[in-house]
Formats: structure tokens, C-alpha cells, sequence
């Protein structure tokens, strides 16, 4: 069987950079977001100390040599951009903050290739003049995807690409990433290549660059597979794979130079700053947050009924509160009217919500259902939810939930001072729900009385504007399923 070659005068090969971490790529970059969203922005010197000593303590770097760190929080800020640089001093960029706050994984990879094309800074100034002088102007993620709802136009989604056909095809051919070459063109060469049964190199790393692309798209929920090798439009984004595609949006600093064929390095490195600032710019008009209930549900039945947890149940434990309150009434009417299925905490908040009433339930307490209430934020009273236990007694539940497409580590979680007073005043009647949802799983770990657990020596706790906690999940506190209402 013979082997597909580029023709010598299309072939040049993109990249950009590899993190080292790739195989824990979400883990890692949720970390570091909030690692250096807690730095600030400092002396250049200072950020750097900082932000190393964060990666020192990810779990298996405590004795890594200093290079290997330095490459790792080079790698984080060339690729995702999660730090940004001034004359004088070093910040955490928008996308690092934004991570950080809405613990959104896939509103992030989607943000990440919404912005990344070829050229750009994420990769060094001498592979950036070289992709300049070969006229590279590309957009990875956006073309993938016309290529797709191209082969599938005839409707439905049965056909998909493969890493070495997007690298062969697609990545590797200067008739696409230099000439803008059209995707019916592309789709008839890759349909030739199948008809003939052409083979494609894949030996070392010659697919691995397209190969990454294709692997964050899957993560950013873009693209689907089921064996890990061919990959799938996945027809549910359908909004979001629409706004890549209508897309006009480029970093145009390079474009003088593209248009010319040469550059020369001092004015490469002069465009690295404005880099960053794009790839941290506002697009705030340009929605990608996760609808997390549509993300994480089996079928349209447990669809519905997880909708129905996030209303009517909540709504219903506040109804004594709304009674008694006419001022606390407009609030909460304010507060639920603003309730989307893109909220991560809301969306936590009300599955934990329905949670304790099940367990309530199950335990045979259905009479205390109505005493489980969600707090909105506004209240400020260290906790998300009132809950109580099958004998009556208290329960201040704090919900912390992130979203993924793979399980993400459950050993650390970020206390308010809030939180961390009004566990310091509730003892075990105080508990933290960390939930992580992603595609596959949900998993509900519970962590009670995190303040008598630190006096106990039996959990870490670095002050933080609050507390950063870390544990060891095999030694304290414990998984749960998480249980979903019915009625």
C-alpha cells in the first residue's frame, strides 16, 4: 500500500509549543490559573518567584530541576496566555482569571482555539519569522471545523477526519495554510487519498501538532470520538461551532510582514506584547460558557429532570424566606430570573440542592425537605446551603463545583473569609461539597469540618484572601453519589 506525500512545494510543517504536562493538561491548567490569578501582578522577579513556587508544589514536581519549572510556566503563558507582561512587570492575564473564577475547563479550551492561529507568539520569535517568510495564515480550529460541516452536508454526522489526515491534509500543505485553499478541495483530496487507500506517516511526532488540536477540541466539546482515532463534529455545539466558523476575528500585527514574505526578528519580538493583550482581550459579547446540564446529561429524560432541579425545587426551599421578607422577595426574584443553565455555581448549587433532599428522602425525613434552602450570594452568610441531618440538627453546606471533560484532582479547594469564619463558628456542622462534573461522571466529595481538620493537622491551609486548602482524599473526608431529586 503506498504512502501520501505532500508535494515538495506545499509541504512546510507548523507547530507551536507541547507542554510537558499535556497528559494532565486540565488538572494542570486549572491549578495554575488559580496559582497565578492569587499572585497578582509584580516586579517581573517576583511574579516569576511566585508563580515557580506554585508549580513546585503540583503534585510530582517537588524535585524537578528549576529548567523543567521554567518551562512549564513558559509553556502555560506562551500557549494559553494566562500571563501577561508590561515593561516593568509580570500579571495574570483575563483568560487565567476567568478560568479561575468560573472553573469552566471548556468554556477555556474553546476561548484558547477561538483565539489561537498560525503565526502567533505561542511559539518562539525565529519560528514565527519562519512561518511569516512561508506566508502561513491560518486558523486551525475554525478551519476543522468548515471542513467537517462540509463532508457532512449531504446532513446528519456519520463522517469524520482522522489526526493524520487533518496533519497531512490539512497542517502540514501550504495550499490550505498559506493559500486559504478552500475545504471542498481539501475534502476531495482526502476522499481520493481513501478511495486509493493511501496511507499517511505517522511515525515519531509528525502528527502530534495537528494531533494536539484535535485532542482540544475534543476537551473544549467541539468534536467527539469514540475510538480515539477518527473525530466528529459534535452536532449539540452547534451554536458555538457556528461562531468559530462565521468568525472574522485575527491578530493582524503580523500581516505587513506575511503580505511581504519577510520580517525581520526585532519587529517579530516587538508584536509579542500586543499577542497577549488579544489573546486576553474582552469577547465577552462572544459567549462560550459550558450549558452545564446539556454537557453532563445522558438523554433528553435526565435533561429534563435536571431542569427541573435547578427551578422549581429551589425556588420551593426559599418559599418561607419569600413570606416573611418582602425585600428579600424582590431578591430572589431578581436572583432567579438572572439563573441560567451557564452558571457553574448556580448549576452546582442546585444539583447539591436536590441532593439533600433526596437524602432526606431516602432517609425516610421527607417532613424536613422543606427545611433545606439555598442562600443566594448576596446574603453573605459563608455558605450556599441550609441543610439539616435525618435527627434534625444544622447542616451550612459551601458548594464548590468545576466542570470538565475528564475527572479533574479533588485535593484542593479555596475558602472565602467568609467561608472559612463561618466555619470557624459552625465546627462539623460546616462542610464543603466539592463536585466535579464531566462527561462521563459526577463525582460529590465532602469534606466536614474543615477548620477542626487544619487544627488536627489533618489538612494543609496557606492564608489566601481566606484559605487555600489541600487534603489528602484518602485520609479525610469522602466520596458520595451524587443523588438526583425525584418526586
Amino acid at each position: 500500500m503506498s504512502q501520501y506525500k505532500i508535494p515538495d512545494e506545499y509541504y512546510f510543517r507548523i507547530h507551536h509549543v507541547r507542554p510537558r504536562f499535556k497528559g494532565d493538561i486540565e488538572n494542570v491548567l486549572i491549578y495554575m490559573a488559580e496559582e497565578i490569578s492569587a499572585v497578582g501582578e509584580k516586579p517581573v522577579d517576583e511574579f516569576v518567584k511566585k508563580v515557580n513556587e506554585a508549580i513546585y508544589s503540583y503534585p510530582g514536581n517537588a524535585h524537578r530541576e528549576l529548567k523543567t519549572i521554567n518551562n512549564w510556566r513558559t509553556e502555560i503563558s506562551a500557549l494559553f496566555g494566562f500571563i501577561e507582561h508590561t515593561n516593568n512587570t509580570d500579571k495574570p492575564g483575563r483568560r487565567a482569571i476567568e478560568l479561575a473564577q468560573n472553573q469552566d475547563l471548556v468554556e477555556c479550551f474553546k476561548i484558547f482555539l477561538y483565539n489561537f492561529q498560525y503565526p502567533g507568539a505561542h511559539i518562539k520569535p525565529k519560528n514565527v519569522l519562519e512561518q511569516i517568510v512561508n506566508g502561513v495564515h491560518f486558523k486551525p480550529a475554525q478551519y476543522i471545523l468548515k471542513l467537517l460541516k462540509y463532508a457532512n452536508r449531504r446532513g446528519g454526522n456519520s463522517i469524520g477526519l482522522t489526526k493524520p489526515e487533518i496533519c497531512h491534509c490539512v497542517f502540514n500543505d501550504l495550499r490550505v495554510t498559506r493559500d486559504g485553499e478552500g475545504v471542498d478541495k481539501t475534502w476531495q483530496r482526502i476522499e481520493t487519498n481513501r478511495a486509493n487507500k493511501l496511507e499517511y506517516d505517522q511515525t515519531g511526532d509528525v502528527i502530534r501538532y495537528a494531533g494536539d488540536i484535535m485532542d482540544y477540541m475534543e476537551i473544549a466539546n467541539l468534536l467527539k470520538t469514540y475510538d480515539n482515532y477518527t473525530y466528529y463534529l459534535n452536532t449539540l455545539e452547534e451554536e458555538a461551532i457556528i461562531k468559530f466558523i462565521e468568525s472574522s476575528e485575527w491578530f493582524s500585527e503580523y500581516d505587513g510582514m506575511i503580505s511581504r514574505r519577510e520580517g525581520s526578528m526585532e519587529a517579530v519580538k516587538d508584536c509579542t506584547n500586543g499577542w497577549f493583550t488579544y489573546v486576553n482581550r474582552d469577547i465577552a459579547d462572544t459567549d462560550f460558557s459550558t450549558d452545564i446540564l446539556a454537557y453532563i446529561a445522558s438523554d433528553e429524560e435526565e435533561l429534563k429532570q435536571l431542569k427541573e432541579n435547578t427551578t422549581t425545587d429551589s425556588i420551593g426551599g426559599l418559599a418561607d424566606l419569600v413570606e416573611r421578607d418582602s425585600v428579600i422577595e424582590k431578591r430572589l426574584l431578581a436572583y432567579y430570573d438572572n439563573l441560567t443553565t451557564k452558571d457553574i455555581g448556580d448549576i452546582g448549587e442546585s444539583l447539591v440542592h436536590g441532593h439533600e433532599c433526596m437524602r432526606m428522602k431516602v432517609g425516610g425525613r421527607e417532613d424536613l425537605i422543606h427545611l433545606i434552602k439555598r442562600i443566594p450570594t448576596q446574603f453573605a452568610v459563608g455558605y450556599d446551603i441550609s441543610s439539616v441531618e435525618l435527627d434534625e440538627r444544622k447542616r451550612y453546606i459551601e458548594v464548590k463545583t468545576t466542570i470538565s471533560s475528564k475527572p479533574l484532582h479533588f485535593n484542593r479547594v479555596h475558602l472565602t473569609k467568609n467561608e472559612w469564619n463561618t466555619a470557624s463558628s459552625t465546627h462539623d456542622r460546616y462542610y464543603v461539597y466539592r463536585l466535579m462534573l464531566s462527561k462521563k461522571e459526577r463525582k460529590l466529595f465532602l469534606l466536614q469540618d474543615p477548620v477542626g481538620l487544619y487544627k488536627q493537622d489533618k489538612i494543609d491551609m496557606i492564608p489566601s484572601d481566606g484559605a487555600d486548602i489541600t487534603f489528602d482524599p484518602d485520609k479525610v473526608g469522602e466520596f458520595k453519589e451524587l443523588l438526583t431529586w425525584k418526586n
